[in-house]
């Protein structure tokens, strides 16, 4: 699963990573956890351009009658998206970039039972990359709007495997429009982007236990331990 994430790029190196005509205005994040706004890039059918907006992290489906259902819908499974009623319309035409630059994940400790170890990975290049979201956009009843989304995830790579068995899609550069386009509707053709992303081109270790608060969100967060 991907339950946090970091984005401690500048707004000026994610314009120039994914082609963004503007800047985004945008802090640090160290620390990224479920119901906080993430970045995202979503096609902007006018403008046939791609467009940066903050989504809330954690999908709610346009019929839900609440929006706390978005706590348990952070991460999609690739293998089952296509099908779930929360999922399906939003992978038909409605999908995004989230934007990051590093994951957290946590190991469970043989010798102690209710202990894990969290682990931070990354690109070995630093580069900030995409994972493959999809978006949603409700309105309750006394018209509140929230604009949401969730990570898809699949099989671990070689890096991942011995802390945790799922990890999130992570999107080649070429696959950026295939993804955001709304007139691919093909699941044959949308299912080549869920292969676990190169172990190789990635690298991992241990972080301070720092992240397991959200209310931490500093560089210490990604520290080596």
């Amino acid at each position: 699963m991907c339950g946090r994430f970091t984005l401690t790029q500048s707004g000026w190196a994610i314009a120039q990573a994914f082609n963004l005509a503007e800047i985004p205005q945008i802090a640090p994040q160290y620390n990224i956890a479920p119901r906080q706004q993430v970045a995202a890039i979503l096609y902007n059918a006018e403008g046939k351009k791609r467009q940066f907006q903050e989504l809330s992290w954690g999908l709610i489906p346009s019929w839900a009658k609440d929006k706390s259902i978005g706590y348990k819908l952070i991460n999609a499974r690739t293998e089952t998206v296509a099908e779930k009623p929360s999922f399906r319309s939003a992978f038909k035409q409605r999908r995004c970039l989230v934007i990051a630059d590093g994951f957290y994940e946590w190991q469970k400790q043989e010798n102690h039972k209710h202990k894990k170890q969290p682990y931070y990975f990354r690109l070995q290049d630093r580069q900030p990359f995409a994972f493959a979201g999809l978006w949603e956009k409700w309105q309750s009843p006394d018209g509140e709007e929230i604009t949401s989304c969730t990570i898809l995830t699949t099989e671990a790579n070689e890096l991942m495997q011995s802390i945790h068995e799922r990890m999130p899609v992570i999107l080649h550069p070429q696959d950026y429009d295939l993804w955001l386009d709304p007139q691919v509707k093909s699941l044959e053709e949308l299912q080549q982007v869920f292969h676990p992303y190169p172990a190789e081109s990635m690298t991992s270790y241990p972080v301070s236990t720092l992240v397991n608060s959200p209310k931490n969100n500093s560089p210490e967060c990604v520290n080596s331990q």
